[in-house]
């Protein structure tokens, strides 16, 4: 059988990508999307899974975007019903990247709501870039259940994924100040105020709403 310089070249980035050098691996990477081809997605995808460097996860990312939809798409779909909680974070994030309504259906309310922070602040984006036109409100409920959830940067991704969805999030937004529990309550606050102050700091915002919310206040003291 004859080999190609093609296929040859093709091989060289297959092994790249599972070189033990991040450098190689993001150059495998590159390669890849610069010069697509259908044997390289499940290999693209079996590697977003377990790559441990951001910056090369984000260009395996990139390599898939390069490829049909129609050969990314299906594998995409599977991978965000793994096990692995990585698998299911890249695979949402390139979904993301992608923005093909079909995808749409997999985002569920289980993945929302995912008990691994990252798992689920792929989901909010991918959500937020994915919602059919006239569901936005109702996406805005069920993202509205995770207000208070975690650190900073996961409060941070929430309220981004919030405030992109505009005056749809308003009645969920103010359900929850109402919230039992106080840490809901501070960051629903917060996440209106940048609502309606795009230039207001994620900081100062949560920092003013935990004042309002221990001295007792709703935060329509200020309005």
């Amino acid at each position: 059988m004859t080999i190609t310089i093609q296929d040859a070249d093709a091989v060289r980035a297959l092994q790249g990508l599972e070189d033990d050098r991040s450098s190689v691996r993001l150059r495998a990477a590159l390669a890849v999307g610069t010069t697509p081809d259908p044997r390289f997605v499940a290999k693209l995808i079996e590697r977003c899974a377990i790559e441990p460097e951001f910056f090369v996860r984000d260009m395996l990312t990139w390599a898939l975007t390069r490829h049909p939809v129609s050969m990314t798409l299906p594998e995409l779909l599977g991978e965000v019903r793994s096990k692995r909680g990585q698998a299911r974070s890249q695979a949402l994030h390139t979904l993301s990247k992608i923005g093909d309504p079909q995808a749409w259906p997999v985002i569920t309310r289980t993945l929302l709501s995912d008990a691994d922070d990252e798992v689920a602040r792929s989901a909010w984006r991918a959500a937020v870039v994915l919602v059919p036109e006239g569901e936005e409100s109702a996406l805005a409920t069920v993202l509205a259940t995770q207000l208070g959830r975690g650190g900073r940067e996961t409060q941070l991704s929430l309220s981004r994924a919030l405030v992109a969805l505009g005056e749809a999030t308003v009645p969920a937004l103010l359900a929850a100040t109402t919230a039992p529990d106080p840490r809901a309550r501070a960051h629903a606050l917060a996440t209106e105020r940048i609502l309606r102050d795009p230039d207001a700091g994620f900081e100062s915002a949560i920092e003013e709403a935990k004042r309002v919310v221990a001295i007792g206040g709703s935060g329509e003291e200020g309005r």
